[in-house]
C-alpha cells in the first residue's frame, strides 16, 4: 500500500482544501492528514476560527481521507513518516522548497494550489462586508 501524509491547519474548509487532499489522495492507497492543534497554530501565531476537535470532526467526513494525526510541533514529520510508513509527503506549492529535506525519507510532491481561494482571502472578504467580526 503507497502511503501519502499531508498537514495543515483546514480552517474554513473550501473548495482548495478539497482539490489539495483529492489530489493528495490520488498520489497513492491511503492518505493521513495531519492537522494542527490549536496549541501549535498559538504558536505559528495563527488562531483558528474552528477548534481542533471540529476541524477533526469535518475533515473525518471527507472521502478522501483515511486517517488524521495531531500536528503538535514542526519537527514531528521525520518521526511521523517513518513511524507510518510513508511513501510521499504531500503539499501546497506556496510550501516549495520548504520540505525537501524530507526527500531523505520520501518522495515529496508540492500541489498546484486552487487559484482565487483560500482561507486568508475568506476572512479578507469577510471583514469588508462587515460579516465577519472577529480578531482572527
Amino acid at each position: 500500500m503507497k502511503k501519502v501524509i499531508t498537514y495543515g491547519t483546514f480552517d474554513l474548509l473550501h473548495t482548495g482544501h478539497i482539490n489539495l487532499l483529492k489530489r493528495a489522495k490520488d498520489l497513492g492507497d491511503y492518505l493521513i492528514v495531519g492537522v494542527s492543534t490549536d496549541e501549535f497554530n498559538i504558536l505559528k501565531n495563527k488562531k483558528s476560527y474552528f477548534t481542533f476537535e471540529e476541524r477533526i470532526h469535518i475533515l473525518k467526513s471527507i472521502k478522501y481521507v483515511d486517517e488524521i494525526i495531531a500536528e503538535n510541533d514542526w519537527e514531528q514529520k521525520i518521526p511521523d513518516i517513518l513511524q507510518s510508513e510513508v511513501n510521499v509527503f504531500a503539499m501546497g506549492d506556496d510550501w516549495k522548497g520548504k520540505f525537501d529535506y524530507l526527500k531523505e525519507y520520501c518522495k515529496v510532491v508540492y500541489l498546484p494550489r486552487t487559484e482565487g481561494i483560500s482561507t486568508t482571502k475568506i476572512k479578507q472578504d469577510l471583514n469588508v462586508r462587515g460579516e465577519y467580526q472577529t480578531n482572527l
